[in-house]
């Protein structure tokens, strides 16, 4: 289907480069991840710069999703629009629509949030670049070629300066290339963006000659791959054809796929940075003010390398390879409040192992792979053979981190828990792309944990696959879920409405009980589910829930329903208070 060109850069042509760069992205992760070898092989940046504008898509989409009235957007007369409605001016009424600030806001805090690795760090601050310039225009509700060469120049200086020690060769000769093709553009939106796609893309065939590294792999640089992916994606938004394939004529992608050049790089990067390089990755979004994130970057420039942090207005996301992971994140610690850590070990094979190349590691024949709400049942999970991926309390993982969950696995079979209502359109989504990728897998749509508890009690790898699937559905669905929470603002309910403070009791999903008392809740809600039978209470109690409320329930258990067993897990901060499971 062609798409349908945009004339200016307004929110709904924000929303079309979004998706475009997403599905492009998509296409070519396999090819960037294999020819990622700098500033650590560790064949991800594909998929790192796919995560980090999936997010930005997210974002966007929840913006339109606020304004959008059946299945159009509302001009300023209050007449609906869709993509192909624009007047002469191409000015589109922002009365019940998002502005043009509001998207490229959201494009911006949903890249930063969602950040993976160097590239997607970067990519983030390029977008966030871009959006300080456009925003600036205040309730303006498009801009044209002159706004948007002045947003591509802005990002490409913002990116380089959010890098500690930039290097030539890289994305940010890439973008600022692309700026400087863009600043010699005369005309409309679509003429600038093809200057800085045909610029960015000469920049990314001179990428070897500027970095050793990349000459000696045979590659271009993968970061500065995906910018000119996510250019192509600009130059389509305007014109409604993409400009043709990305790869430049350098990149080489060796015999056997996405990783193949990673393994021939490991000892060429390892002889670049003589006798090897940080053991980790730390990756983490901080809220602090500027003055202690300047602190803190010369605090981690002296700890590690590769640093990158970007964002501003109180809210960073931090960037750094170390060797002491522990040291990185106490850092962020004293500087403000970080969370959504991530520590990853390069381990075996990447960029900083010497020494001979190893094989690669035999898939094996099954795995579970489950999202899980706390730090108590993913070891719970882990214990039990599981791939885990924590999810947690208000931020739902996206379809690509499910899909590298499913990679992690590495298994020719693969039965998927999403464990959460809410992520079955994820699951579905990851599974399609996982199956592509040649696994079998099969998705269990497990509403909670407790289900998954239930489905993973009964699996048996030596099974075929289709009769272990199928037990444990039938475990999972045989599996009556239940939790107690708080009310978070006052709000409708089945069980009638309720105030902020509450506590609430939703049985197999819907509000149940309303109340005052968390144990009081928690028992009735138990006895309105033993009232239909059962055999086992399963209890997942969390963080911020007394133990008094377990001891009532195991005790009112051992009272009132006798052939009935009760077993208690730690869930860690999984944000309900408990979670109930019956079967």
């Amino acid at each position: 289907m062609a798409q349908v060109p945009q004339r200016f850069f307004d929110a709904l042509a924000v929303r079309t480069w979004c998706g475009l760069s997403l599905r492009a992205l998509g296409r070519a992760r396999e090819e960037i991840d294999a020819i990622n070898v700098y500033p650590v092989a560790d064949g991800d940046t594909g998929t790192n710069l796919y995560l980090t504008v999936e997010s930005a898509v997210a974002a966007v989409e929840a913006v339109f999703a606020a304004h959008e009235v059946d299945g159009g957007t509302r001009d300023a007369s209050g007449a609906r629009y869709t993509s192909e409605d624009q007047d002469a001016s191409g000015a589109r009424g922002t009365a019940d629509g998002p502005s043009l600030a509001d998207a490229v806001g959201a494009m911006a805090h949903g890249a930063l949030i969602g950040a993976r690795g160097n590239s997607g760090t970067i990519l983030a601050q390029l977008l966030r670049g871009m959006a300080q310039v456009l925003t600036e225009r205040g309730d303006s509700a498009h801009t044209e070629g002159p706004g948007l060469r002045l947003a591509l120049r802005h990002a490409a200086t913002s990116a380089r300066q959010a890098v500690a020690h930039p290097v030539e060769g890289t994305v940010l000769t890439v973008a600022s290339a692309a700026a400087d093709a863009a600043d010699g553009a005369e005309g409309d939106c679509a003429e600038v963006a093809r200057a800085a796609y045909e610029g960015a893309r000469a920049a990314l065939v001179a990428t070897p000659g500027q970095l050793p590294v990349l000459e000696r792999a045979g590659v271009v640089d993968a970061g500065g791959h995906g910018l000119v992916t996510v250019l192509a994606a600009l130059v389509e938004t305007f014109t409604g054809r993409a400009p043709g394939p990305v790869a430049a004529p350098h990149a080489r992608v060796e015999p056997g796929g996405a990783g193949a050049g990673k393994e021939r790089a490991t000892g060429e990067c390892a002889e670049e940075g003589g006798e090897g390089g940080p053991a980790f990755e730390v990756i983490y979004l901080l809220e602090a003010e500027d003055a202690a994130v300047a602190r803190l970057r010369r605090r981690l420039d002296a700890l590690g390398d590769s640093l990158v942090v970007v964002g501003g207005d109180g809210l960073w996301n931090v960037h750094v390879h170390v060797d002491d992971a522990g040291a990185a994140v106490e850092a962020g610690v004293e500087a403000g409040r970080p969370y959504r850590i991530r520590i990853t070990h390069f381990g075996h094979g990447d960029a900083h192992t010497t020494g001979a190349e190893r094989p690669p590691r035999e898939r094996t024949q099954r795995a579970v792979v489950a999202v899980v709400p706390g730090e108590g049942l993913a070891a719970l999970y882990t214990e039990a053979g599981a791939t885990t991926l924590l999810a947690r309390p208000g931020e739902p993982p996206a379809s690509g981190e499910l899909v590298q969950a499913v990679r992690r696995a590495h298994a020719r079979e693969v039965v998927l828990l999403p464990n959460d209502a809410d992520l079955r359109h994820t699951a579905a989504a990851a599974a399609e792309q996982a199956r592509t990728e040649g696994v079998r897998v099969a998705l269990i749509p497990t509403r909670s944990a407790v289900q998954g508890i239930a489905a993973l009690a009964v699996h048996e790898p030596e099974r075929r696959f289709d009769e272990d699937v199928v037990a444990m559905t039938s475990a999972a669905g045989a599996t009556r879920h239940a939790e107690v929470t708080v009310a978070e603002r006052q709000s409708w309910t089945t069980a009638g409405i309720c105030q902020a403070g509450d506590v609430l009791g939703l049985i197999d999903g819907d509000v149940a009980v309303i109340g005052a008392d968390v144990s009081e809740v928690a028992a009735t809600v138990l006895d309105r589910m033993l009232s239909a039978g059962g055999e086992l209470v399963t209890l997942v109690l969390g963080d911020e829930a007394p133990q008094a409320v377990a001891d009532r329930l195991e005790a009112r258990v051992r009272e009132a329903y006798l052939a009935v067993d009760t077993v208690l897990y730690r869930g860690g901060r999984q944000g309900a208070l408990l979670l109930i499971g019956v079967e």
